[in-house]
């Protein structure tokens, strides 16, 4: 097929790049053995995709209903994996106009009209004059957009979207509210920019946000702002569908039956599923994009008024994104051409121009096609998984070619993007729907993001350094000032307008792991150059407090942020880190008794864990919520339901073995059906390390183990490169530069060995169920554009004596 030809001819391009360089290589064996681990993950995922059965997916469902009929529609009929089984009533009234009911009582129906959301069970309150909970009535003085005012029982009830005030007064907190939801209630009742907090009706408790209502189930009902709107929704996923009446416009609606017209709606969201929507007389096709089923054969039984039309998933073939092959041959070919002219540049001044030259092009185009990737993936239009494969195998080639020493840090952690992207790879092809694929095309190009930025901020530190250019002092705390600045709003953008996964589909908590290591080394840094400073007391106590303000103030506004969270997961990579900037502050200042501490402390939280593990006690229990987790990592068996995770964990990597699942290292099953390891909530993120035991067997994790600890020792290394360099340096900037290196390369480490030990902690039942994905591992996009590539693009120049 002509798109399989060009598949394979940008595949020959990266060939001949890689021999190209291979000759380069052939002088350097760290090189050398780095490119052929390289090449060999590159190719199990070329097996993985040549091996990979076909599979097929409706590309349209066509309904046809003549006028008065109706019909209900599934999980089966529309191919929609999180959908009910009797999901949807359809049907045409007399006039021939469709409508639509939900009839799921967990799961929403959104209708999307011009940009515009419809929620199906809810409606706009300021469209209403009376609303009806289980007998309970309620008569609305006044709504609008911001806030709605109501009665009952002469008692006036007023929400703004964030507070729900009695007669005036704002009610008091919930006995059991946890100390985040005080303090936001705290916040809310004094501050005008607040956070959204629903209203929830139900229970026999009137506080904070409820409003208690005898003998209905809480939750049952709620009102909240959506899309800069108050909504009144007829129950929600946590609570039963009691029954809500409102009547506007003369008008009385059940929400739990609530029919929608379909006239002017452009696409309408089940599930997770989102279909097209176009009418045509007694026709009404539908046609599915996102998280839909994958069959084996394009047949299927269908009742008579519903008809499929299939297509095979394209593995190779991208549509509008087939562009990004020539782009990535490009680059390709770039990245060879400069690895060859580098070998003249020692002899001839335009072999360097040229490797220059070949360098710059080559990451401005690795940076485009990334962001070109992403922003197709996002409408809908991602690239092949072939496409993809290339994309991320060419960034990998391009940040091992860029020039400069490959050290161990570098070589491992290159190693384990690739085994990341393959495990990816593996499990979206062995997934049951469409949907899998996107974790390991969203990787490819936040890699090739990140490879593109990192490489023009390495190519431009060479150039200063070569020009013998240094920032200023004041100029780098300026950065690091704006730096911290923009990771501040990103949380708080999380606060106000996100929740615990993240905010416009990302994760600000990356970015201010990676602002808070930099501003403490900064701090640290300059703190060794305390006794050069002012002497009097008045100024030094000053400078202790523009020293260490910042991170003191950071780490404090980060803990507030990471508490919201119902994990504390988060709590525990502070925790890691803070030991380990301890630790090596302990070892640069020469002070074996915080080195002690430090160590002691460590070895008493493994011996805790140890005792807890293996002796236990339900008097947990008390402890509210966090004892929660611990009872279930103590004994899953007992909660089958929030133990689920380990559970089933347990018995992936009980099945995988010593050799894997197929006996052969994962090898007979490159690219096949992943089976029931899928089922494993987030096992694309929190359990990743699952599925790669149990397709690669415990000896696959053991190397994978192996290269961890190769990048951290490689991590290690170089940062105590940079401190000896620091120390003997006799001009205080380059003394400053040294020690920031050393102390941003530690807190980097730190940040990743912590992740390291709470994702196997968690797969392996070493630690209660904690959420954070595995560095590199994981289809963590956040995770991989603003802290791995940023840590790796630190430690290529740091070990480059910039």
């Amino acid at each position: 097929m002509p798109r399989q030809a060009d598949a394979f001819g940008t595949l020959a391009t990266l060939v001949s790049a890689l021999y190209a360089t291979a000759r380069v290589a052939s002088r350097n064996v760290g090189l050398a053995v780095t490119l052929s681990i390289l090449a060999g993950l590159s190719c199990l995922q070329v097996m993985a995709l040549l091996r990979a059965p076909a599979a097929w997916l409706p590309h349209a469902i066509t309904v046809t209903l003549p006028a008065g009929d109706s019909i209900i529609l599934g999980q089966r009929e529309l191919a929609a994996p999180q959908t009910d089984r009797n999901h949807l009533s359809l049907r045409r009234d007399a006039s021939g106009s469709w409508l639509l009911r939900n009839l799921s009582t967990s799961n929403h129906v959104v209708l999307l009209r011009d940009g515009a959301e419809q929620r199906m069970g809810s409606v706009a309150m300021q469209n209403l004059q009376r609303f009806q909970i289980d007998g309970a009535v309620f008569d609305i003085r006044a709504a609008n957009a911001d806030q709605v005012t109501f009665t009952r029982d002469g008692h006036e009830w007023r929400y703004d979207g964030a507070t729900l005030y009695r007669d005036g007064r704002q009610q008091a907190n919930c006995p059991e509210s946890p100390l985040a939801s005080k303090a936001l209630a705290a916040w809310n009742g004094i501050m005008p920019l607040t956070i959204v907090r629903p209203l929830t009706f139900g229970g026999n408790l009137y506080c904070d946000n409820r409003l208690g209502l005898a003998q209905v189930t809480p939750g049952a009902a709620q009102i909240s702002r959506i899309n800069g709107r108050l909504l009144l929704s007829a129950g929600n996923p946590d609570g039963d569908r009691t029954a809500v009446l409102v009547t506007g416009a003369g008008k009385q609606t059940d929400l739990r039956k609530q029919e929608a017209s379909l006239e002017g709606v452009n696409a309408i969201v089940v599930g997770h599923t989102r279909f097209q929507i176009s009418a045509s007389g007694n026709q009404l096709t539908l046609q599915p994009s996102r998280h839909v089923k994958l069959f084996a054969e394009p047949e299927l039984k269908q009742p008579e008024q519903v008809n499929w039309q299939w297509q095979q998933r394209a593995l190779w073939s991208s549509g509008h994104a087939n562009t990004l092959w020539i782009g990535i041959a490009l680059c390709v070919v770039c990245s060879g051409v400069s690895a060859v002219a580098r070998q003249a540049a020692a002899t001839t001044s335009w072999a360097a121009k040229v490797a220059g030259g070949s360098n710059l092009l080559a990451t401005a185009g690795m940076l485009a096609l990334g962001l070109i990737a992403l922003t197709a993936q996002r409408a809908g239009y991602a690239p092949a998984a072939a496409c993809s494969m290339l994309l991320a195998a060419s960034a990998l080639l391009l940040w091992i070619s860029l020039p400069g020493r490959l050290t161990l840090a570098t070589a491992a952690g290159a190693v384990l993007l690739a085994t990341g992207l393959l495990a990816q790879l593996e499990l979206g092809l062995g997934a049951p729907e469409s949907s899998w694929l996107r974790y390991y095309q969203k990787s490819a190009a936040m890699l090739a993001i990140g490879a593109g930025l990192g490489g023009l901020l390495r190519l431009w530190a060479q150039h200063q350094a070569a020009r013998g250019i240094h920032l200023q002092q004041r100029t780098i705390e300026w950065i690091l000032a704006l730096f911290a600045a923009v990771a501040l709003t990103a949380l708080a953008a999380q606060v106000l307008w996100g929740d615990e996964t993240g905010v416009f589909d990302l994760q600000p908590v990356e970015l201010a792991k990676l602002a808070l290591t930099a501003l403490t080394a900064h701090c640290l840094a300059l703190r060794f150059h305390w006794h050069s400073g002012p002497q009097r007391l008045v100024d030094h106590g000053a400078r202790w407090l523009q020293l260490i303000g910042p991170a003191l103030l950071f780490l404090a506004l980060l803990g507030l942020a990471l508490v919201q969270v119902d994990d504390f997961s988060p709590l525990i990579l502070l925790l890691v880190w803070s030991t380990g900037m301890g630790l090596a502050y302990a070892i640069a200042a020469g002070n074996r008794l915080l080195s002690a501490v430090l160590v002691g402390g460590a070895l008493l939280a493994v011996g805790a864990v140890v005792y807890l593990r293996v002796v236990g006690t339900d008097d947990l229990i008390r402890w509210g919520f966090y004892a929660d987790r611990f009872l279930v990592w103590l004994n899953p068996a007992e909660h089958p339901h929030t133990g689920q995770q380990l559970l089933l964990g347990a018995r992936a990597i009980g099945d995988g073995g010593w050799l894997g699942a197929d006996h052969w290292f994962g090898l007979r099953a490159l690219g096949q059906t992943a089976g029931s390891v899928v089922q494993i909530p987030a096992v694309q993120d929190d359990f990743a390390a699952s599925f790669f035991v149990n397709r690669h067997g415990l000896l696959g994790g053991l190397l994978l183990w192996a290269v961890q600890a190769a990048f951290l020792t490689g991590i290690v290394f170089a940062a105590m490169q940079a401190y000896h360099g620091g120390a003997a340096a006799r001009h205080f900037r380059q003394a400053w530069l040294g020690r920031f290196r050393y102390f941003a390369l530690c807190g980097g480490g730190a940040f990743v060995l912590a992740h390291f030990l709470l994702s196997w902690g968690t797969n392996l039942a070493i630690f209660p169920i904690m959420g954070q994905p595995m560095s590199f591992l994981s289809a963590g996009g956040s995770h991989l554009l603003f802290f791995l590539c940023p840590l790796l693009t630190f430690v290529a120049i740091s070990t480059e004596g910039v």
